[in-house]
C-alpha cells in the first residue's frame, strides 16, 4: 500500500543550504543530485551556497572537483541540476571571507543574495535541507 502523503499534488518548496565545499568533496554533489531529482517531481529547488559552499560558485573551482575520484565533476551536477529547474544563489556577505569578486563567479549561479533572502527562503519553504 503506497503512503498517502506522496500522493498530495500541492505545491511544494524546498530550500537547500550549502554550506560544505572544497575542503569536502564527498559531499558537494548530493545536494544537486537530489535538487535535480527533487525538481523534476515538479518541486521548487533553491540551493543556497554559504560559508565555505560559496567556493562552488567561484570559477575554477567546481570545474576540477569530484566527489569521487575519476567521477562527474561538481560543475556537471550543478548543471543539472540547473537543467532540472533548480535555481542557485550565493551568499553576498561570505564572498569577500573567500578572496571571490563578482566577476568570479561562474555564469550557473541565478542570484547573488544577501542573509534576508536566506532567511526569507528558510521561512517560507516547505522543506529545508542542508550540506
Amino acid at each position: 500500500m503506497t503512503d498517502a502523503r506522496y500522493l498530495d499534488n500541492e505545491e511544494k518548496s524546498v530550500v537547500i543550504v550549502m554550506t560544505s565545499g572544497p575542503s569536502t568533496p564527498q559531499r558537494c554533489a548530493t545536494p544537486f543530485y537530489i535538487g535535480a531529482i527533487l525538481a523534476s517531481m515538479d518541486v521548487e529547488v533553491k540551493v543556497f551556497f554559504t560559508m565555505e559552499g560559496v567556493l562552488l560558485g567561484k570559477r575554477g573551482v567546481a570545474q576540477d572537483l569530484t566527489a569521487v575520484q575519476g567521477g562527474k565533476t561538481i560543475l556537471d551536477f550543478m548543471r543539472d541540476a540547473k537543467a532540472a529547474g533548480v535555481k542557485l544563489h550565493l551568499c553576498k556577505p561570505a564572498l569577500p571571507g573567500y578572496d571571490i569578486e563578482m566577476d568570479g563567479v561562474i555564469e550557473e549561479i541565478d542570484e547573488i543574495s544577501n542573509a534576508g533572502t536566506l532567511a526569507d527562503l528558510i521561512l517560507s519553504c516547505d522543506k529545508a535541507l542542508f550540506f
